[in-house]
């Protein structure tokens, strides 16, 4: 089986070329080519060797995902829609402003922690992505995204592993993925415009903090450890003491001063004056001298099966009210891609029923490939971006 160079940050690639008796420089040649100029033909890299390229084409590939939709949203939000094999679909979506762009990328098939405000949740966990498929996904959105926009420079500027999945759960094909986006030589993203999403793997946490520390955002949703057991299964492990005593041992090796604390705004369950009062008390006097922290309040996008409802936004200003009154800095999420489902906590709510999952990709390749651009119609049988 021919390697995926995709799988490879750029000290796993330094040793492949090594296993083809090739020099380091020519891995970072190599890797120039893949993630700067989204080559996908050997024959394009032209200061490599003829000899080096002819190995190339025999032991290696570079496999891309194929793209199953498109949908842009009119206030310019793109997702796409991945296949990735055996029934399998993933999703990311690209979020422009005015000063970034961002790109919310996936980790799992599904997701094993089963948050009962996320659709992803309840479609259930298939697998965990591999490093290629992760960074497949900035792959292609960066190159297509290049012609889309008509722009020679980098379109995209931050990543967030917010979408399908945990990310601390895959933690052995996120750590390379993560080294392919922050390496010059790859997209040179800086450690403060990648964050890594958490729903508070605790140990993990400290894993990250010394492997390769970028910004932390944290689930947080409830003040307190009864209404979070409800709202998040993982804390029954780790309950809110022991994830915040983990927040400030990363906040030691943060690029960041501050942990972002994510938290959706649920009608009537987490949403009262006296929730956002236990929260002040709880982030500002833990262990003494507290957590350094942000708080993003997301409004909450509802669907059938949470049995949930959103807030309503006078309650959400009033709770924000509350928190910024105590000192700490709040801002509410500003809702985006509504009109195509890719807003937080909406990834993969057409694909949820794994009982179906593969007849829908079915009817997927041939019925709304249609909503795909040219572009990238054309690199969808090809993996390419």
């Amino acid at each position: 089986m021919t390697a995926n160079l995709l799988d490879f940050d750029l000290e796993g690639l330094a040793a492949y070329c090594e296993t083809l008796g090739e020099k380091r420089f020519r891995a970072t040649q190599l890797f120039r080519w893949i993630h700067q100029k989204g080559a996908t033909d050997f024959d394009q890299m032209t200061d490599l060797a003829r000899s080096l390229r002819e190995k190339l084409k025999v032991g290696a590939h570079l496999q891309g995902l194929k793209i199953l939709t498109q949908h842009e949203s009119k206030d310019g939000t793109i997702k796409w829609l991945f296949d990735v094999g055996n029934g399998d679909a993933v999703e990311a979506v690209f979020i422009p402003e005015d000063d970034r762009g961002t790109l919310c990328i996936s980790s799992q098939a599904g997701c094993a922690v089963g948050c009962r405000f996320c659709s992803t949740g309840h479609q259930g966990f298939s697998r965990n992505l591999t490093t290629g498929e992760i960074v497949g996904q900035l792959w292609f959105a960066e190159h297509f995204l290049r012609r889309h926009l008509k722009s020679a420079q980098r379109v995209i500027s931050n990543v967030v592993m917010m979408g399908m999945g945990e990310p601390l759960q895959n933690y052995a094909a996120l750590l390379p993925a993560l080294k392919v986006m922050l390496d010059d030589h790859g997209y040179g993203l800086s450690r403060r415009r990648v964050t890594v999403s958490t729903s508070g793997m605790v140990r993990m946490m400290d894993r990250l903090a010394r492997d390769c520390p970028v910004a932390l955002a944290v689930s947080l949703h409830a003040p307190n450890d009864e209404l979070r057991d409800h709202l998040v299964p993982l804390n029954r492990k780790h309950g809110l003491a022991d994830l915040l005593d983990a927040c400030n041992r990363y906040l030691e090796h943060a690029p960041r001063d501050f942990i972002t604390f994510e938290y959706c705004m649920l009608d009537g369950v987490n949403d009262q004056p006296e929730h956002a009062r236990q929260l002040a008390q709880l982030v500002q006097r833990h262990a003494g001298s507290g957590v350094s922290c942000k708080f993003n309040l997301i409004p909450f996008n509802p669907f059938p099966a949470s049995g949930l409802v959103r807030s309503p936004q006078h309650r959400v200003q009033a709770f924000a009210k509350i928190l910024i009154d105590a000192g700490i800095v709040t801002t509410v999420r500003k809702t985006r891609g509504d009109d195509i489902d890719a807003a937080c906590g909406q990834l993969a709510g057409d694909v949820k029923d794994r009982t179906r999952v593969g007849v829908r990709i079915a009817q997927q390749r041939t019925v709304m490939l249609k909503q795909v651009p040219a572009d990238a119609r054309a690199a969808k049988e090809t993996g390419t971006p």
